[in-house]
């Protein structure tokens, strides 16, 4: 799963007002309507970026006061297929995912059945982190702002590609999680405390996240399209995945189709699944701090200011400047939100990124504006740079070239790959393996994530990470007692295993991601495995 906040032209076709929801836009009293929005400066804008990076797919939302939803759709569901997107095919919006969970939580706390300062161990007794402390301090509210101490990204290979992993594995795999920095200290993207906290609302309400979610906030709103879980799609009018695998021959590689990469346990995290469409209520709901502009209250304003507040410093800086006008003095992170500036505006927002997709959602509350950008493709700083093309048409912002700095950052990129791979693949360090191969054999445990099995097949040593299907691979010496993966195309990030020989033998074996631009989910270094058996 990619970094939450900000960090083919093929069949490739203007897009067209495809159609408008029944529903009110809303307009908060008092609010100045906003200038008409230019559906050809939108439709131009987009078709160039996805243009520029070869993006198959592309779908807009845009909801602001005085105004119908605007609800667009580009380009083709997957490549090599005539299916185009519509306004109601479906994306998996990953961690754009966790601001729901935070309203479900909102929802309990208006009903007082529980508090945002409640200790997690008041409704989950067995919770227990490293530290026997920040377990006692630990409350509801923590489990959402990422300031735990945990590790970025820690336990993720829990949850991608897909394991076997159940929620109640993840619960009891924290406490083996050493701590990176002090509880409360400073930020660091995690999922799998959310996780945990789908877990307090399961228990609170007696509902599952699938349950819950479903019956108390997609049906009151109307969400058509909606599911909880990547795992539950089941029509056709879905969203492809899309990503560049290497080796690469044009800089970054060529664009392919690519496999869901999530289990169903993300669910709370980063499970669900939407169209344009089907989001617009979603974003009115939210500009409406709990109430639609029919009357219907989801929850209290009291939960709206409480899911905005900031709460964990996410970056400071010094601020705009005329060649970047995206940076704020001080952003920081909510519930289930990023809340920063922008050209003078508060601004919320998240981004959702899984293999192949690419997704960003963005509020300014106090211009009644909202707007969501899908894509299906990987390019998470294209779609993160259209983003802000979209907002300065919004706001008739002093134009700014978004595309040109999108191709600075991928010609950056390039220059990255290119440096780490040379010919095309990453040159092996000088060594190789000091034992027989199979004195490197055996079943090795680690705490959190399971048993890993090494073992020797046709003159070659194979490693199998038993919970995670995808991640089987014959494994190449590289380097002194060192080897490699080679996973299956699209399957995920490869791995080095090291093992340490003392006197003659293996004591231990460690692992990272063979790339140093590895996704962070790939936490292959919070792994600890010890052999427990030949």
């Amino acid at each position: 799963m990619r970094t939450p906040i900000e960090v083919s032209r093929r069949d490739l076709v203007k897009g067209a007002p495809l159609g408008a929801l029944t529903a009110m836009t809303v307009l908060a009293p008092g609010t100045a309507r906003a200038a008409p929005l230019s559906l050809d400066a939108l439709d131009a804008t987009v078709s160039r970026f996805m243009k520029a990076f070869e993006i198959p797919g592309v779908a807009v939302a845009i909801i602001r006061p005085g105004h119908e939803p605007a609800l667009r759709a580009y380009g083709v569901r997957q490549l090599g297929r005539p299916e185009r997107i519509d306004i109601h095919t479906q994306f998996a919006i990953a961690s754009n995912s966790k601001a729901f969970l935070a309203a479900s939580l909102a929802l309990l706390v208006d009903e007082k059945k529980l508090s945002w300062d409640d200790p997690v161990t008041l409704h989950l007794p067995e919770f227990q982190m490293y530290d026997p402390a920040v377990t006692a301090m630990m409350t509801v509210r923590d489990l959402l702002l990422h300031n735990s101490g945990l590790p970025l990204g820690a336990g993720d290979l829990m949850q991608v590609p897909p394991t076997d992993h159940g929620a109640a594995d993840i619960l009891a795999a924290l406490r083996y999680f050493k701590p990176a920095m002090p509880f409360r200290s400073a930020y660091a993207y995690d999922n799998i405390l959310y996780i945990v906290a789908g877990i307090v609302l399961q228990r609170v309400s007696g509902l599952s996240w699938d349950q819950f979610v479903a019956s108390r906030i997609f049906a009151p709103l109307g969400m058509a399209d909606a599911i909880t879980n990547t795992t539950l799609m089941t029509g056709p009018n879905h969203a492809a995945r899309h990503a560049r695998l290497g080796p690469p021959t044009r800089g970054l590689g060529r664009m392919e189709v690519v496999p869901p990469s999530e289990s169903a346990v993300i669910g709370p995290a980063g499970g669900i699944c939407v169209s344009v469409s089907g989001i617009v209520p979603w974003l009115q709901v939210q500009l409406g701090k709990g109430a639609l502009p029919t009357g219907m209250r989801l929850w209290s304003e009291a939960q709206a200011r409480e899911m905005w507040t900031p709460r964990t410093i996410t970056a400071s800086g010094r601020g705009p400047d005329p060649d970047h006008p995206e940076r704020s003095v001080l952003s920081a992170y909510a519930l289930g939100w990023g809340v920063a500036d922008y050209r003078g505006h508060r601004m919320l927002s998240h981004s959702g990124g899984l293999a192949g997709q690419i997704t960003r959602t963005t509020l300014l509350p106090d211009n009644q504006i909202g707007f969501v950008v899908y894509s299906n493709c990987e390019d998470a700083d294209a779609v993160s740079a259209l983003r802000y093309a979209i907002l300065d048409l919004l706001l008739d912002a002093p134009s700014h070239d978004w595309l040109g700095d999108a191709r600075a950052v991928r010609a950056a990129q390039q220059q990255q790959v290119a440096q780490l791979l040379g010919s095309g693949d990453f040159k092996a360090p000088p060594g190789g393996p000091s034992l027989p191969l199979d004195q490197y054999t055996g079943r090795y445990r680690d705490p959190w994530y399971g048993d890993i099995v090494i073992a020797k097949t046709g003159g070659a040593l194979a490693i199998d990470f038993t919970r995670t299907p995808a991640l089987k691979s014959a494994l190449e010496p590289f380097g002194s007692d060192c080897f490699r993966t080679r996973l299956a195309r699209g399957a995920g990030e490869d791995a080095i295993a090291c093992f340490t020989v003392t006197d003659g033998a293996v004591s231990q074996v460690s692992l990272k991601a063979l790339s140093p631009l590895a996704d962070f989910s790939f936490d292959f270094h919070d792994l600890r495995p010890v052999r427990v058996s030949r």
